[in-house]
């Protein structure tokens, strides 16, 4: 996979690029040293992944985020910060980060995660998922109802993180019927991706499986 890393701290960038050069599936392609130079060497480069920081100089890891979902809405991104709290994640998330990670993690998890995106999987932090889950920040909206109740199964094993091989085997349904239902929540909510859609269960209350 190929891996843009977007961070203002030098010594940031150097410690990832230094362990990130020892995986032979990764390959960094370039540093960002703000979200502007980001969102440019992004639409120039085409990474696969984008590991960004939130807070930086001149347009910040949200900013960023969102610019370049807009113009490659292919192209992942990884926050990867120190602020673990409510109103730094569930912004970060609505631009279109599709990972959120704390800088304290642990290398290999770190690379955990980046495969994990890359199989199409949603990975957030423990915090940041605690966050998420504190409640719905806004009342049911009527695009609900148009989940079949099957769907919302799905929807609600997705606010678990779980990969569709899990929800498959928790459903006792085929992997590709899980993918189906899942593009079809998508297409419904309006959403890009797992994380985006977990964020809208959270939102909306659907955080209990359908009755």
């Amino acid at each position: 996979m190929k891996v843009l890393i977007a961070d203002d701290h030098h010594v940031v960038r150097r410690g990832l690029l230094f362990f990130l050069k020892t995986q032979k599936d990764i390959e960094v392609i370039g540093e960002a040293v703000n979200g502007k130079e980001a969102v440019e060497m992004a639409k120039e480069l085409q990474p696969d992944i984008v590991l960004m920081d939130l807070m930086m100089p001149v347009m910040d890891g949200i900013q960023a985020t969102r610019k370049i979902k807009e113009q490659n809405p292919h192209i992942v991104i990884l926050m990867l910060t120190s602020f673990s709290d409510r109103d730094h994640v569930v912004p970060a998330v609505e631009a279109g980060a599709a990972g959120y990670q704390l800088k304290d993690i642990e290398p290999d998890e770190l690379v955990a995660s980046l495969r994990s995106l890359m199989r199409g999987e949603n990975t957030l932090h423990p915090k940041a998922t605690s966050e998420l889950m504190k409640g719905p920040v806004e009342p049911p909206a009527h695009t609900v109802n148009l989940l079949t109740p099957r769907e919302q199964e799905v929807l609600f094993e997705l606010t678990k993180g779980k990969s569709n091989r899990e929800i498959a085997s928790a459903l006792f349904v085929t992997e590709k019927t899980v993918k189906t239902h899942i593009s079809n929540i998508f297409t419904k909510l309006g959403v890009q991706d797992r994380t985006q859609a977990a964020l809208y269960a959270v939102k909306h209350g659907l955080t209990e499986p359908a009755q």
